[in-house]
């Protein structure tokens, strides 16, 4: 019965003369949705049994379908065809966005990345936080079911055949690069030169300090590049630095400089200095990478490098609004503030 009605929408639209079979086909589904012939979860015919009943050619009905699928009102799943994915059929695309975890600067990040796409557009947000099963699963569970994929990946060679399986005019790398083909598109941070050039900004105020101490978690979403530029830094400048693993609640002392990554390590710093009476910036200095709005107010604001990632969300936007290839590096810059 299903059937039989939307076949009756589609051939009702054959009269309009603007429509050519693709455009009729796409308009006669979302006509059968908005009347309620077809629900989320219903099955549409095959392509095979669409050229019998509407004698269409395949191509023109493949066509339609993937678009629908571009939109997020069909979902296309592995050997079993196409299905609704929605009764919404105002919007006009869905967005698959995959994240490393939600902090405060990759809020920043979604928040102005969102509001740019406008709200015809779904978005749908994930996060893998570094773990590479999850990362494999997601990649997996998300493929065919999206107009656009904006990822930040796991930097592993096994991420690469996976990342690859999405066409590249529909494919965003963001915050991480990932060495795929020539052709696509990416806006990700540039962290070995232009961490050096904080540290060397930052030389004559760190050599003021005994110690230079830089809390780093080997095989971690952590790059490698800034290890490499502060091992770089220490010898070039010879300054007295040391890398810990992590930072040991209680153990802060004056006269040296902290240098964090994460924020809640960060957090922990801040409150053992307040516990001990010592004045960023003055007994001991403080140096955080990622900026956001927090660490310019708490502690009469605390020294980064970060690239600006409301800016990062921008572009990425316009690239799924526009679909304009795009190759763009963005270089962290030195914010310097009361804490070193």
């Amino acid at each position: 019965m299903k059937l039989y009605q939307l076949i009756t929408e589609i051939k009702a639209l054959e009269d309009v003369s603007t429509f050519s079979k693709h455009e009729q086909l796409v308009q006669g589904i979302i006509n059968a949705l908005d009347q309620k012939i077809l629900v989320r979860g219903d099955a549409l015919p095959s392509v095979n049994r669409m050229i019998r009943e509407i004698g269409f050619a395949g191509e023109t009905i493949a066509k339609a379908y993937k678009e629908l699928v571009s939109r997020g009102i069909l979902e296309s799943k592995h050997r079993k065809g196409y299905f609704v994915a929605t009764e919404d059929t105002e919007q006009h695309l869905r967005v698959c966005l995959l994240l490393y975890a939600f902090d405060t600067f990759q809020e920043t990040f979604y928040q102005s990345f969102r509001n740019k796409l406008g709200e015809n557009i779904q978005l749908d947000l994930f996060f893998h936080h570094n773990n590479f099963s999850v990362f494999e699963n997601t990649i997996n569970n998300v493929k065919g079911k999206y107009g656009m994929y904006v990822i930040a990946p796991i930097d592993l060679p096994e991420s690469i055949p996976l990342v690859a399986q999405f066409p590249m005019n529909k494919l965003l790398i963001v915050d991480r690069q990932l060495n795929l083909n020539e052709e696509h598109s990416y806006i990700v941070q540039e962290f070995k030169q232009s961490s050096y050039n904080a540290f060397v900004e930052l030389a004559d105020r760190i050599k003021e300090f005994d110690e230079f101490v830089f809390f780093f978690k080997q095989k971690s979403a952590e790059p490698n590049d800034i290890m490499d530029s502060f091992q770089r830094f220490i010898k070039d400048y010879n300054v007295n630095g040391t890398v810990k693993s992590k930072y040991e609640l209680g153990s802060i002392a004056p006269n040296k400089v902290y240098f964090t990554i994460h924020n809640l390590e960060l957090w922990e710093i801040l409150k053992d200095s307040k516990i001990k009476g010592l004045k960023p910036g003055k007994d001991l200095g403080i140096l955080s990478h990622n900026d956001d709005n927090i660490k310019e107010i708490i502690f009469d604001g605390i020294t980064t490098f970060s690239i600006d990632f409301a800016q990062m969300g921008e572009m990425a936007a316009e690239f799924v609004l526009c679909r304009k290839p795009i190759q763009h590096i963005m270089k962290n810059q030195l914010i310097r503030r009361n804490s070193l």
